[in-house]
């Protein structure tokens, strides 16, 4: 395991390239050699472009930095049964292939038909401002999202009809799919007209996720933060969670992201903080031999550092050290 960088932070100003010469040795600097990006230019059914894939690939390469995994738009689970979401998937077929010849193993993407919640902020060490979200006492009167209402039968067919046709694609150009649970898990059913794959069971909702397709190719960007904000004892219920998906070979990649607090009353921390024990975590994805990237993710904000780029070299130093304290006990 190794850590990686992805778009959360990017050196070199307000519109630098993730893989442009001032970002990359600023990964570099701090440890950091594998990297997952964004695709900027997208065409209207979604295609990547190629030249742009490229691009990366060789100042990857030129940089001495694997360029290991690419950042899918949520644009397919917004869209019911139809031409458009058929036109939507061939273009991911195509957009796996592409991926492929650049030699990108990971594609990640966010399955949201609500955009992801946080309604207040609060202030932690050294003037840092941490995001954070408490359920709303009248969370019934929010306005439906711009999906409109999706229940938890149509998320769920609409899953697995992507499932079934896309992971096919990836057995056959070697490329694995890596799901981001919704964020946060948990949400009542009905808040904002959606019924979320990952409520009101987190746990449950990775289950049954990965057994639609029991494939090595179909499983999980496993965001710890995220996942924590759907259990009410983070501390403890998470490391089942990392074991059983570890074991099954489902965890792709890992954000290292730690929380204070819990179900539906939570603030993202730095990662030495919260709630979480990360050393525990670590042990288990060393033992199950997890063999990919581990993230800093959702990293607090100061005026000092606008671009998060102090905070985050402070996230890739803890999950190196990490690394090396627990492959340094066997």
């Amino acid at each position: 395991m190794h850590v990686g960088a992805d778009y959360h932070s990017i050196a070199g100003g307000p519109r630098a390239d993730l893989t442009g010469q001032a970002n990359l040795e600023y990964n570099l600097r701090h440890g950091v050699r594998h990297i997952s990006a964004e695709v900027r230019k997208i065409g209207p059914d979604g295609a990547w472009d190629p030249d742009e894939l490229k691009r990366a690939k060789d100042n990857c390469d030129k940089a001495g930095v694997v360029f290991e995994a690419i950042r899918m738009d949520s644009e397919y689970i917004m869209l019911r049964n139809g031409p458009e979401r058929d036109r939507r998937l061939d273009a991911i077929a195509g957009n796996i292939e592409k991926a492929s010849q650049v030699g990108v193993k990971y594609i990640s993407h966010h399955w949201t038909v609500i955009p992801i919640r946080r309604n207040t902020r609060v202030k932690g060490r050294g003037g840092v401002t941490y995001d954070a979200f408490k359920l709303e006492d009248n969370w019934k009167d929010l306005p439906v999202g711009a999906a409109g209402r999706v229940s938890s039968d149509d998320y769920w067919e609409r899953i697995a009809y992507f499932l079934h046709k896309v992971i096919p694609v990836c057995k056959q150009y070697d490329v694995k799919m890596a799901a981001h649970p919704y964020d946060p898990p948990g949400l009542p059913f009905g808040y904002q007209g959606a019924e979320n794959w990952d409520s009101p069971s987190v746990f449950e909702g990775f289950k049954r996720y990965e057994s639609i397709v029991d494939s090595p190719y179909n499983g999980f960007q496993l965001c710890l933060g995220t996942t924590a904000e759907g259990l009410k004892n983070p501390a403890t219920e998470v490391l089942p969670i990392v074991k059983y998906l570890g074991e099954r070979g489902k965890i792709h990649q890992v954000h290292m992201r730690n929380i204070r607090g819990g179900l539906y009353n939570f603030a993202e921390v730095f990662p030495d903080e919260g709630e979480m024990d990360f050393l525990k975590i670590m042990r288990i994805l060393r033992d199950v031999q997890f063999a990919g990237s581990i993230l800093p993710d959702h990293m607090p904000t100061h005026p000092d550092d606008p671009g998060r780029l102090q905070a985050y070299a402070f996230g890739y130093g803890y999950i190196n050290a990490l690394i090396h304290a627990v492959n340094s006990e066997v």
